[in-house]
């Protein structure tokens, strides 16, 4: 804790991408939380950065009087701003970062530049006070798809990664090439629930029974392969002619699905197998998928905690970046105003897992619950 922090109301600001996002919060609690999404981007299936730039800097103004009105503060009452620094698209990350640059100079109040993947994993505190490490942490978005072991805040041990797509991404192209809207995941989780998986016989990738910790791909991702396979079955039943793709999209799509959760659900348990650890964390915004949550569910049984998000703190937004500017202003860090925008902005305190005693592993039956 940082006795020259006075304490008070946070501001955050979230821009990375298509939401323009403000958010009030005072120790740990939303006191004031605007989201505006954007809907141009539908018609070109994916954001696309200067639109969505320019949308960021029509909104800002209002989404953050939004946010004061709402959460009963005035400027001059906030004791500090957190805004998103990266990663993101530069052009919208921009905007958001110069608006609160400015509004923190003028109000001469404290600025922290914030990481917006382990942004993600504060969200889940928000809602479970209980949400605190340690814990194994999956982060599944359109741009990442991590797993990681958090010892401490700001204390994180990197476990896997995806290779190549992220599944947000996997679930969006997969989409595109269906027929299907955007943004994907939530395109094929609908149609997905009137489809029998089974029908046809997708890969799960990375899951070979020859793999041991040792093996990087032990605990990393790929989904290039199974969007591939996706693609091709797609051609062979467009191919035959008629509607044979039309009819069989719902199987098709919930085929998909079920690939992807086997294979998120099976590098979870190997995480909590090998970490010691049942509680799980959810974040980003492939944690809305309602069959991931059931299945992990499932998995950790009675012993294990699951913790994932409400929708509205999966997507992008700026509480759980007020959530995270507040926690470094307690422990007194703070941004100068020199801070820029860094679309590949590292994750901060994360380090490689160079071998398994990295992780602290604590004997057999010994509880992982907070210190």
């Amino acid at each position: 804790m940082n006795p020259a922090w006075p304490g008070g109301p946070v501001l955050g600001v979230e821009s990375s991408c298509d939401e323009t996002s403000a958010a009030v919060v005072l120790d740990g609690r939303i006191l004031g939380h605007v989201i505006l999404s954007q809907d141009a981007h539908e018609r070109f299936g994916g954001v696309v950065p200067e639109i969505a730039a320019r949308a960021h800097l029509r909104q800002i103004d209002t989404v953050v009087e939004e946010t004061l009105r709402e959460a009963g503060v005035e400027p001059g009452e906030l004791a500090g701003v957190g805004v998103t620094a990266g990663p993101g698209l530069v052009g919208a990350l921009l905007v958001g970062l110069n608006w609160a640059k400015g509004f923190a100079w003028a109000l001469e109040k404290p600025l922290v530049g914030v990481q917006h993947m382990e942004a993600h994993l504060f969200a889940n505190s928000l809602e479970s006070p209980d949400a605190r490490p340690p814990f194994v942490a999956l982060l599944v978005s359109g741009g990442h798809t991590l797993l990681l072991h958090a010892s401490a805040w700001g204390s994180y041990t990197l476990l896997g990664q995806t290779r190549d797509d992220a599944v947000g991404e996997a679930f969006d192209k997969v989409a595109r090439r269906l027929g299907l809207g955007y943004p994907g995941g939530p395109e094929i989780e609908r149609l997905a629930r009137d489809g029998e998986p089974g029908r046809f016989n997708l890969p799960r990738p990375m899951l070979s029974s020859h793999h041991t910790p040792a093996d990087p791909a032990y605990f990393d991702f790929s989904f290039s392969g199974l969007k591939t396979a996706t693609a091709l079955v797609a051609a062979e039943l467009e191919s035959e002619g008629g509607t044979g793709l039309a009819q069989a999209v719902p199987d098709l799509a919930a085929e998909f699905q079920q690939a992807v959760v086997d294979t998120l659900v099976a590098k979870v348990l190997r995480a909590v197998e090998w970490t010691n650890c049942d509680r799980v964390l959810l974040g980003g915004g492939v944690a809305r998928n309602g069959l991931l949550r059931e299945r992990l569910r499932a998995a950790l049984g009675d012993t294990g905690t699951l913790y994932s998000p409400s929708p509205r703190l999966a997507t992008d937004n700026a509480a759980m970046v007020a959530l995270v500017a507040e926690h470094r202003l307690q422990a007194g860090e703070v941004s100068g105003l020199g801070l820029n925008a860094d679309p590949s902005l590292p994750f901060p305190g994360l380090k490689p897992l160079d071998s398994l005693a990295d992780l602290g592993m604590k004997p057999r039956g010994a509880p992982c619950i907070p210190s």
